[in-house]
């Protein structure tokens, strides 16, 4: 089952448990895929990050976001006027959820999770690098959002706290 509902400025999809678990088999296939056509072939106990990041870097020939790059005169604006010659690559989102499944395959296929090499550093670093330069190149800049700080419990909330007012305290009655 896919629904598909807006949230804030992002589409959200839920999907059923069949289908993530079908998304997840087909893209741990593809990369098994994508190693054994490296040459010479790649063998899944030698596969480390930079194997994941070439394979994210391939992925990119075949995506649909337009990324402007820096000389273009869209380069910045959320809704170009036009049509350019910019390249089209993977948005930034969908590698995410790539990682998140092809992690949780690793792992699910026997990798220990000390030697995953889908969550390496390197990896998010790359992801982030992306999501950087493409909300730059639309114009709209990523903003991290901050955690909420657990506010301390005062005795005002607790319901302890006396008013300090003197009229209250003696009343004379």
């Amino acid at each position: 089952m896919h629904m598909r509902r807006w949230a804030g400025s992002w589409w959200t999809i839920k999907i059923s448990g069949a289908a993530a678990a079908a998304a997840k088999r087909r893209d741990w296939n593809t990369f098994g895929q994508y190693l054994r056509n490296q040459r010479p072939p790649v063998g899944l106990p030698q596969c480390n990050y930079s194997h994941v990041l070439d394979f994210l870097r391939y992925l990119d020939q075949f995506g649909k976001t337009k990324v402007h790059v820096q000389g273009c005169v869209f380069f910045g604006q959320p809704e170009p006027a036009g049509p350019c010659s910019c390249p089209l690559r993977q948005a930034w989102g969908s590698l995410d959820a790539l990682i998140g499944r092809l992690r949780a395959a690793y792992e699910e296929n026997g990798g220990a999770a000390e030697t995953n090499p889908f969550a390496n550093g390197a990896i998010r670093v790359y992801l982030r690098e992306v999501r950087e330069s493409q909300a730059k190149a639309r114009g709209i800049p990523y903003k991290k959002k901050k955690k909420k700080k657990k506010r301390k419990a005062s005795d005002h909330d607790q319901g302890t706290m006396m008013p300090s007012n003197s009229s209250f305290q003696s009343s004379g009655i």
